[in-house]
């Protein structure tokens, strides 16, 4: 509106110089952020019926910019730390026996096993939950995988050490909850009854957080996607080949799975590692 510039449709220098502006006025927006936004004035373009020959966004100068902003910031994404099965015990020992920390064991210890999204973890019910003497199965609908919300199963057996069996920790909250039908995982009212509604996905980044500290690391290293990243992590330390950890993470493509396999792998067959071995 400043430069009296058309937005609809834009000129591809407009759309260049929106770039140079947004990279160079705020040193914290990553590349990434930049390409997304070229992206969606792309769609907005395409939804208006612009084509590809008149879609601005599609013009070599955008794109020379954007990959000259890649270049100058880099396009590393810095993740949050990975809860690894070690980590489970020492969350285990910050557990207390109130009807909170029940509940938030269950929600970390099972965040964990499952591999679970923020997002679907706190959309569980307890109809989706079949135990068995194995373990139990876990019935997942609909999900960022899954738009079209067919489902996937997934199995989670008794963990050897009852400390970290995300098993017996559910089988306690459920017990102690009384809950037969519904979200498994609620906030509580100032009464301490439960509310009839599910826990917000922002509460699973606030309860691991709590713990964390509690167990004495730095809860800013971490959040909600420490549980998912953390399982896949230890996975791979474990040697759990790619298409196994993919079946219990739900991931469809291989690429993010094999980031994990990387991170979870930096020491072994490293030439250090056998340097001091010898």
């Amino acid at each position: 509106q400043h430069h009296e510039a058309s937005a609809l449709p834009a000129e591809p220098e407009t759309i260049v110089n929106y770039l140079s502006d947004l990279a160079d006025a705020d040193a914290a927006v990553k590349a990434n952020t930049v390409a997304r936004r070229v992206t969606a004035i792309s769609e907005s373009h395409i939804a208006a019926g612009y084509d590809r020959e008149r879609n601005p966004a599609k013009a070599g100068i955008v794109r020379a910019a954007v990959a000259a902003i890649r270049r100058e910031k880099g396009t590393f994404q810095r993740g949050k730390a990975p809860i690894l099965l070690e980590t489970l015990y020492l969350l285990s020992d910050s557990f207390g026996d109130d009807e909170t920390s029940i509940r938030d064991k269950a929600l970390l210890l099972l965040g964990f096993a499952g591999a679970f999204r923020r997002s679907e973890l706190v959309s569980l019910l307890v109809e989706d939950i079949t135990f068995s003497s194995e373990g139990m199965v876990v019935f997942i609908g609909k999900s960022k995988s899954d738009q079209l919300g067919k489902g996937n199963y997934i199995g989670i057996p008794y963990a050897p050490d009852s400390e970290i069996c995300a098993v017996r920790a559910l089988k306690a909250w459920l017990s102690l909850s009384g809950l037969k039908r519904g979200p498994i995982f609620r906030p509580f009212k100032r009464n301490h009854e439960l509310r009839d509604a599910q826990l917000s996905d922002k509460s699973v980044a606030l309860i691991v957080k709590k713990y964390i500290k509690r167990a004495g690391l730095n809860e800013a290293d971490f959040a909600g996607h420490s549980l998912r990243r953390g399982f896949a992590t230890s996975a791979a330390q474990h040697d759990v080949d790619a298409l196994t950890i993919m079946r219990q993470t739900r991931h469809k493509s291989e690429k993010m799975v094999h980031r994990y396999i990387e991170q979870g792998n930096i020491f072994k067959d490293n030439p250090l590692a056998r340097m001091f071995g010898k």
